[in-house]
């Protein structure tokens, strides 16, 4: 087992920012990162889930081997061995890739059950701003394997709302940021979902300033995929050079394996559309954009 040297910022899932986490600093003195070696490791005997879809487990295997385990599992230490806690597929999947070793965040029981705790009560005080509410329900799930319905029932909240306030995470760091510092609601953001970063980014300061309510953002954010989409029906006829846009298209196609269209505007906005052919495509296409 060889530690890593990283720091705590490292060690937590992609879409996990310690800045927004409740128990970032308790974390950081009850965890470590280590590479430890594969044959070391041993799946929970009570882990719920016991079927695991080999043609997926492959794909994810695939995107191992091209660029690495991007989340380490959590693991508690058992003996001379080590439970797998959360990460099951991927250690499943790096076996299958033929790693020696996978990053793992390693965990007393006790430190588990104790930031486990901790999370379900800083969200339950109902203190926490809506992205520091989100973050602790992407970690209940990444880190301690509950699913939504598990979450739920912990912290009194319905499995859709949980899913709603997880969403607000795909927002960019601009926009959590912002939610923090001026005290921004869930309801004023999430109607910004679905925006792209620049269209954020353009609005954001007006929701700030003016103080715009849940609905006003919404009745906005309506009224610019209309003017949006009347905007592309007038640019059907406008010559643009599509070269580099084809090129880049060959070039993702090649790279996630699906077909690729890319239809760009002349102001440099436009949409990108995966199309895949089966189910097995599908789930590959999903595991390379999620690994």
């Amino acid at each position: 087992m060889k530690g890593l040297g990283r720091g705590f910022k490292d060690i937590i899932p992609n879409e996990l920012d310690d800045f927004f986490d409740p128990t970032a600093e308790e974390d950081e003195k009850l965890s470590r990162l280590y590479d430890i070696e594969l044959s070391k490791i041993i799946p929970d005997e009570n882990q719920p889930r016991r079927k695991f879809n080999l043609e997926q487990l492959e794909a994810l295997a695939d995107s191992i081997k091209e660029h690495g385990v991007l989340q380490p599992i959590v693991v508690t230490k058992e003996g001379n061995k080590y439970k797998i806690v959360a990460g099951e597929r991927r250690w499943r999947a790096s076996k299958i890739a033929d790693c020696e070793t996978i990053p793992a965040i390693v965990r007393t029981v006790d430190a588990q059950n104790r930031l486990e705790m901790s999370l379900i009560e800083n969200v339950q005080r109902e203190d926490l701003n809506a992205i520091e509410t989100a973050t602790a329900y992407a970690k209940l799930r990444d880190q301690f394997n509950l699913n939504n319905e598990q979450i739920s029932q912990r912290v009194g909240k319905s499995p859709s709302s949980i899913i709603n306030t997880m969403r607000l995470l795909s927002l960019p760091e601009e926009a959590k940021h912002a939610m923090v510092e001026h005290g921004l609601s869930e309801g004023q953001m999430r109607p910004l979902i679905t925006a792209t970063p620049a269209e954020i980014h353009a609005v954001l300061p007006r929701i700030i300033a003016e103080n715009w309510s849940a609905r006003r953002v919404e009745q906005y954010m309506v009224s610019q995929r209309a003017k949006n989409k009347t905007a592309r029906k007038n640019r059907k006829n406008i010559n643009v050079d599509d070269s580099p846009i084809i090129e880049r298209a060959d070039k993702l196609s090649k790279h996630l394996g699906v077909g690729v269209k890319i239809h760009s505007s002349s102001r440099g906005s436009g949409d990108i559309v995966l199309k895949f052919k089966d189910k097995k495509e599908f789930e590959k296409l999903c595991t390379i954009l999620t690994a």
